[in-house]
């Protein structure tokens, strides 16, 4: 038996796509957000959208935005 993906193992599998990929950029994505704060791989799905660039959605408890402002902050303390 193989070990599940982080993908498999997500709290958002089955769950509605449109609750984490709100239409508008300025939705704070809360019901998203709520899922993902008791998801035990949500550090890997936030990598994850960091290193392919993700640009839409709520990926590891992070709105684009909000993704968008972590990268900024990591390269400035590298």
């Amino acid at each position: 038996m193989s070990a599940l993906t982080w993908r498999e193992r997500g709290r958002c599998k089955g769950a509605d796509p449109a609750v984490f990929y709100p239409e508008d950029d300025e939705d704070p994505g809360e019901e998203a957000k709520a899922v993902c704060d008791t998801c035990m791989v949500r550090e890997a799905c936030l990598e994850y959208a960091l290193a392919t660039r993700e640009k839409l959605g709520v990926w590891g408890g992070y709105t684009a935005r909000e993704r968008r402002r972590l990268v900024r902050q990591r390269r400035r303390a590298s």
